[in-house]
């Protein structure tokens, strides 16, 4: 008979879950593919903007844990290549896609950019990510023309796909010689809170509500 209780009792535990009061931990991963910019280049890795994201999630109680995939040099093909192995690692539940500086730098075909952009986001979302994707712009010693070119692809990646535009990384200081380091391309570690500002609001909203909002 106890065992027949017990038996019993445990069932209604599986069934109903733990007791009103005792949420369940929740934890989405929140992926970041992208280059030497969200890599923390030369800098502590927790004075980048991807550590001040991370803290900020975690002060605010969004249900997101960080996976920073960043390489340094990363191309928008060389990502495209990664996308496999990649997502058998991890399964996003939102990704950041920062790429296409170094296909831009290079002086790509930007048609081949939008090529790769667009499989690599259509590959997020196969696997059942959200995504954000960061427009690039590139300094003003390439041709007007290419410059062009390069920055259409965005919005013609996230009218293909449905995907939003996030704000530009480097708005408010692309210009002022102080906030990057000495190449002239990365941005210093006392700007990476612009950059985490600059990328926010677009990101919060696709972020699910604060666990606290959930209970």
């Amino acid at each position: 008979m106890f065992l027949r209780v017990l038996f019993v009792s445990c069932l209604w535990w599986v069934v109903s879950g733990p007791a009103s009061g005792a949420p369940a931990e929740v934890s989405r991963t929140l992926l970041i593919l992208g280059d030497s910019l969200s890599f923390a280049y030369r800098m502590p890795v927790e004075q980048g903007w991807v550590a001040l994201l991370e803290r900020r999630l975690r002060a605010l109680d969004y249900p997101y844990r960080v996976h920073n995939a960043s390489i340094v040099g990363l191309t928008s093909g060389g990502a495209l290549a990664r996308m496999d192995a990649l997502l058998s690692e991890v399964r996003p539940a939102l990704t950041i896609v920062e790429l296409g500086a170094n296909d831009g730098l290079r002086a790509r075909d930007p048609r081949l950019l939008r090529t790769n952009l667009l499989a690599v986001v259509r590959r997020l979302q196969t696997a059942g990510s959200k995504v954000l994707l960061l427009p690039m712009r590139l300094p003003p010693n390439y041709s007007a023309a290419y410059r062009e070119s390069f920055q259409s692809v965005y919005h013609a990646v996230a009218e293909a796909s449905g995907v939003p535009l996030g704000g530009r990384m480097l708005a408010g200081f692309a210009a002022d010689a102080s906030a990057f380091q000495l190449d002239g391309v990365h941005p210093t570690a006392a700007v990476q809170g612009r950059i985490l500002e600059n990328i926010w609001p677009s990101l919060e909203a696709l972020l699910q509500p604060p666990m606290s909002d959930a209970q």
